[in-house]
This record gives structure tokens, C-alpha cells and sequence, in this order.
């Protein structure tokens, strides 16, 4: 299972070096942006990664909601904790988000199993 976190993660970096390459300065500023927004500040980097991924199961990015979920798992955050968040996500976001809640368990689930 842990398939999807490779595939993902792969895929994503190779773009990502790609985009970066192509030396568009707003583009670039928006990565720096983004790096530093969810850098430790008044709130601790767990914190910003928890709503960081309401946000993106709001927004039904399932690209980001990869992303911040493996970040939170990375920070420690637990499976509990994960499920609490995407309850609010759900709730915020409304029924059109349970598809994206289901391959955020899918994808957590993998994350679980590379250990």
C-alpha cells in the first residue's frame, strides 16, 4: 500500500523540479511562501499542518491533502488527532468531501505501513 505515498512522492518532486527550473519568479516566491508559512512561529508546525489539511479537504485538493497529511504523520501527529480534523473538514466542507476523507484514510493508512 505504501505504493501510493512512493508514487506521490516521486511524481511530486520531479514536477516540482521541473516548475522550479523554469525560473519563473512568482512562481518561485510562491514556494518560498508556502515553505514559510508553515514554519514553527506563535504556532507550532503540527498546528499549521492540521490546518493546512482542513483547508485542502475544504478546498477538495487532493494533491495537498497527500502532502499535509504525510507532513502531520512526520510531526507526529496521530491518527486520532488526524481523524479529529478531518471531522471538522467534513463538517465544514459537507458531504461532497467524504470521497477525499476516504483517500485521506486510504493514504494515512499507507503512511502507517511504512514503518
Amino acid at each position: 500500500m505504501s505504493d501510493i505515498v512512493n508514487e506521490f512522492n516521486e511524481y511530486r518532486s520531479k514536477m516540482n523540479e521541473k516548475l522550479l527550473a523554469d525560473n519563473n519568479k512568482v512562481v518561485k516566491r510562491i514556494f518560498n511562501l508556502d515553505t514559510n508559512a508553515y514554519a514553527a512561529g506563535a504556532l507550532d508546525v503540527k498546528t499549521k499542518e492540521l490546518l493546512g489539511l482542513v483547508a485542502s479537504t475544504v478546498l477538495r485538493c487532493d494533491d495537498c491533502i497527500k502532502y499535509h497529511l504525510e507532513t502531520a504523520y512526520k510531526e507526529g501527529v496521530s491518527k486520532d488527532e488526524m481523524m479529529e480534523a478531518m471531522g471538522i473538514a467534513t463538517l465544514v466542507g459537507g458531504t461532497i468531501v467524504v470521497p477525499h476523507l476516504r483517500r485521506a484514510y486510504e493514504f494515512w493508512e499507507a503512511l502507517e505501513s511504512q514503518e
